[in-house]
């Protein structure tokens, strides 16, 4: 039986600056020319790869996520929510019971344990699942509410909503937060292969290291792409020889990137041998992963 799932590639860096929009959103515009690609910027708290997709705003969605409400009639003050809630996001207060939305994971553990059903569910606006399309490129932006705390449910939720509504794009390229905490695992969790962007300097290789440590954690297959190849030193190559990493590409410390970047341009399409790294890295990714 044939497979047809789709082939799911994460961008991620262990520290943010690193090139990451620029690899997302140029590979993504390049795989786009021989097919349906899917582009998700799931970097929620700071999302900004729409300023390099060009194309029409079709449809744009509220994401809820589900906050008890107390009702003070119904409560008994028996003190199961506040002792069932590993967050503290529901605490008792003499004869009040506070619910710190901010802190609530939407469990439901205080809620159906109640035994009087006084902590009813109630939906919260968490952000937003924006869409846009240029021509073979679907593009999808997950950006959080200000103010708003968790980033983990909207990554989540985004994630189901690709699942469910774009399966039959073949290629499914992720932009993810940078960094190592809790969001970059959200990201990473169901995806087939991760991109890690760094950059030859000791902050880049240091964060790198972090990084590869976290995708080992969760068994992920790693590629390395150094970008501003030739500001720094070699260590970044030589930690990936030693750890058996593979190098994907090495994209040169340059001037007119660097511009169009700044003029949200897709570099790519000026610069040929920017163009020839990122054929390099979807080859590789295609010829080596099995979805």
């Amino acid at each position: 039986m044939i497979d047809h799932r789709p082939l799911k590639i994460a961008v991620a860096s262990g520290k943010g600056g690193t090139g990451k929009t620029m690899v997302s959103t140029n590979l993504a515009a390049l795989r786009s020319q021989s097919g349906s690609t899917l582009l998700v910027d799931l970097d929620v708290e700071e999302p900004n790869d729409f300023l390099f997709i060009p194309g029409e705003l079709v449809h744009v969605s509220d994401q809820f996520k589900m906050i008890p409400d107390w009702d003070q009639n119904r409560c008994t003050l028996c003190g199961i929510c506040s002792k069932v809630c590993k967050y503290h996001a529901v605490i008792q207060l003499g004869t009040y019971i506070a619910v710190f939305k901010e802190l609530c994971h939407g469990c439901y553990a205080c809620s159906e344990l109640c035994p009087v059903e006084a902590l009813p569910m109630h939906p919260y606006k968490m952000g937003t699942i924006s869409k846009k399309i240029s021509q073979n490129l679907t593009f999808l932006e997950s950006r959080l509410e200000i103010g708003e705390e968790q980033a983990v449910p909207l990554i989540h939720q985004t994630h189901n909503l690709v699942d469910k509504n774009y399966a039959d794009f073949k290629v499914q390229i992720f932009d993810c937060p940078p960094g190592t905490s809790c969001p970059v695992v959200a990201a990473v969790k169901d995806t087939d292969f991760v991109i890690l962007v760094t950059e030859p300097t000791p902050f880049g290789l240091n964060d790198l290291k972090l990084a590869v440590e976290t995708m080992r954690k969760l068994g992920k297959p790693v590629g390395v792409v150094i970008n501003r190849h030739g500001i720094g030193n070699d260590d970044v190559e030589v930690y990936c020889r030693q750890q058996q990493i593979p190098v994907l590409a090495k994209i040169p410390f340059s001037r007119q990137i660097a511009e169009l970047y700044s003029n949200g341009s897709l570099a790519y399409q000026e610069v040929g041998s920017l163009e020839s790294s990122l054929q390099q890295i979807f080859s590789y990714i295609q010829n080596t992963v099995k979805p």
